[in-house]
């Protein structure tokens, strides 16, 4: 079977991450399909990279007019704004399925569309594990965006909005010249997770050793006084089904925390375990500063975080993907797709 891969443009602010490198659409290439790329300048691989091994190269956002039957691959949200009947099957992070604002007008464009979406959230296996994820990613970069944002606060300075970077090490590089003589007390929670896993690797790599804790400490529910008793909370906890919160304003009286890091970053979502806050940041003002239980507070929750490393979290993500993209472009009742197709159409049917 042969099928026609179309990478499309992303439209999200700094977002410059891809799921498909130029060595993916070789494979594919020469697997026999067609890779269609849409010209991206914030993208963090060139276009010329993928001309050069055989892509062809489409202004951004041509998708749209893309013969029926093209296969739409994309990373992040649509275009805001837009109403256009979807026709094509999409693989995109939908965040359609979990209650998230903007989820019904979405379905809605597939349903009259006929188009259908392959979420990336819910490509799993048989014993339910994501086959791609950003997690560690996530975990990593949000740690250290928090640990820089601990910095200015210790230090008396205005929140600093976020840039990405080349390589970890050059952030690795500045957040241990930053906290010389002083460290944070720490607390993780999703610790086991991919998520988790990333953000105690970027922690121990700047000499900070955190209290960890995941499934087995919050299962009888919070919220957790322990949470509130450290300077940093760092929220890595993947929330599939409604818990009890892990902290609300109550338990924070008279308690030492000042940043909370929600790297899951749902906040419009009806699984949120984090209800002191109900919009996510931006690059440009990352943190947002609330009077809590008589002390300011400083929330950070931004919902691209690997794309702090676009290049690291880009090409583990895409190897991560690419065995399984092989599979379905050569045969469309792959079971792992198959699995996210019916998510969206157990959702789909409800509009």
């Amino acid at each position: 079977m042969k099928s026609h891969i179309w990478l499309r443009s992303e439209t999200k602010d700094h977002e410059r991450r891809t799921p498909l490198t130029p060595i993916g659409a070789q494979q594919l290439i020469q697997d026999g399909h067609i890779v269609t790329v849409e010209k991206c300048n914030d993208r963090i691989i060139k276009d010329s990279d993928y001309q050069n091994v055989g892509c062809q190269l489409v202004d951004a956002l041509s998708w749209k007019t893309a013969p029926k039957e093209t296969i739409i691959l994309g990373l992040k949200e649509l275009p805001e704004n837009e109403s256009d009947p979807l026709i094509h099957k999409h693989i995109f992070f939908g965040h359609a399925f979990k209650g998230q604002a903007g989820a019904t007008e979405l379905l809605k464009r597939f349903k009259s569309g006929g188009g259908s979406l392959y979420d990336l959230e819910y490509l799993i296996d048989e014993n339910q594990r994501r086959v791609a994820a950003f997690g560690f990613w996530a975990g990593f970069t949000g740690a250290a965006a928090a640990m820089d944002s601990w910095a200015d606060l210790s230090q008396g300075k205005d929140f600093s909005p976020l840039h990405d970077y080349e390589h970890q090490d050059e952030w690795i590089a500045s957040l241990k010249k930053r906290l010389i003589g002083q460290a944070p007390n720490v607390m993780v929670v999703g610790a086991k997770g991919r998520c988790g896993s990333g953000a105690l690797t970027l922690l121990k790599k700047i000499g900070i050793f955190p209290t960890s804790w995941d499934y087995q400490e919050t299962k009888e529910g919070g919220p957790f006084k322990k949470i509130a008793e450290h300077d940093v909370f760092i929220n890595t906890a993947l929330i599939n089904t409604k818990i009890p919160p892990f902290i609300n304003e109550e338990i924070l009286e008279d308690q030492a925390l000042s940043i909370i890091c929600d790297v899951s970053c749902d906040p419009s979502g009806e699984l949120n375990p984090i209800p002191l806050y109900d919009r996510a940041g931006s690059w440009q003002k990352p943190l947002q500063s609330k009077l809590l239980a008589g002390k300011i507070r400083h929330i950070l929750a931004v919902d691209n975080l690997p794309s702090l490393l676009p290049k690291e979290s880009s090409e583990d993500f895409a190897e991560q993907l690419l065995p399984h993209l092989r599979s379905f472009a050569s045969d469309h009742s792959n079971s792992i797709f198959e699995r996210s197709l019916a998510f969206f159409k157990s959702h789909s049917d409800k509009i």
